[in-house]
């Protein structure tokens, strides 16, 4: 009787542990919110894939970006698992690696706070063109760059001919006479004549390909109908070839950038130098 006693107390026990258990997982899991996907022992809840989600998108663009976050999480943490198990306990020590990418990024940040407080950032058109003569070989166009006036028009439009004749115009007030007619005429009107822009991304305004576009310029137009019965039209007023060296006003950020970037690797090279001089003066640093 008393051994039947013991094992019925012991199976209560054994119960009443795993209640309990599922109790707190159950409490667990409405304090957190209701479990969307689980990987492995690992699991999203709602609140942590709504936080991801941004307001204000529609219910297919929602369900498309859970869809993607919550693929990105389980992978994650599936390869992450599998690290863990299939790695050894010394590949799986990453303090040595920890510290280089710890010493590392406070160096990258002392560089960057010792080159802002000193950067020289402003740079002349003198020393734009000083460059840019002294190097043309570095600015040998892959396309051309064009200066251009464009609209897309429906074939169709009564002001298509005068709209043609505007856009091609070098007198002021047809211009602008353009621009306004354009604006009730034409689907699309833009004006790049007083700046190079890469043929690229004109035709990326057109919505065609830059081969296609260049291969439809005759006596300065391009013309390219589309599959909806419009009209996408470029007028080029300048335009320097590939394998040309490019103006120097569209390189002249570029060129900036190259002035600046060697400033401050010349800083970084001069603070180098200077903490090991200061160094050896000072007796931080000495060769055996």
């Amino acid at each position: 009787m008393k051994k039947w006693l013991f094992i019925a107390l012991a199976s209560l026990a054994v119960l009443s542990c795993k209640m309990v258990n599922r109790l707190g997982d159950t409490a667990n899991e409405l304090f957190k919110g209701e479990v969307v996907a689980r990987a492995g022992e690992h699991r999203l809840h709602r609140s942590q894939l709504e936080s991801y989600i941004p307001t204000g998108v529609s219910s297919e663009d929602s369900a498309r970006l859970a869809q993607q976050y919550i693929r990105a999480w389980a992978e994650d943490l599936l390869l992450l698992d599998m690290a863990d198990e299939q790695l050894s306990k010394e590949e799986k020590d990453v303090t040595e690696e920890l510290e280089s990418y710890r010493r590392a990024l406070l160096k990258y940040r002392y560089e960057q706070l010792y080159i802002n407080q000193r950067l020289d950032t402003l740079v002349t058109e003198e020393e734009v063109e000083a460059y840019y003569q002294a190097n043309p070989d570095k600015f040998i166009l892959d396309r051309p760059v064009v200066k251009a006036r464009y609209m897309i028009i429906p074939a169709d439009s009564r002001n298509l001919k005068e709209l043609r004749r505007l856009m091609s115009s070098e007198d002021d007030s047809d211009i602008m006479e353009a621009e306004n007619l354009a604006y009730t005429a034409a689907i699309k009107y833009g004006d790049s004549s007083d700046s190079w822009k890469d043929i690229i991304t004109l035709a990326q305004e057109l919505g065609t390909d830059y081969k296609s576009l260049l291969g439809a310029i005759k006596n300065q137009f391009a013309e390219l109908p589309d599959e909806a019965g419009n009209l996408r039209i470029a007028y080029i007023v300048d335009m320097v070839p590939q394998g040309k060296t490019a103006p120097e006003e569209f390189c002249a950020e570029r060129i900036r950038d190259i002035i600046l970037n060697t400033r401050k690797h010349s800083l970084t090279t001069q603070l180098e130098q200077d903490l090991l001089e200061d160094a050896r003066r000072n007796n931080k640093f000495v060769i055996y």
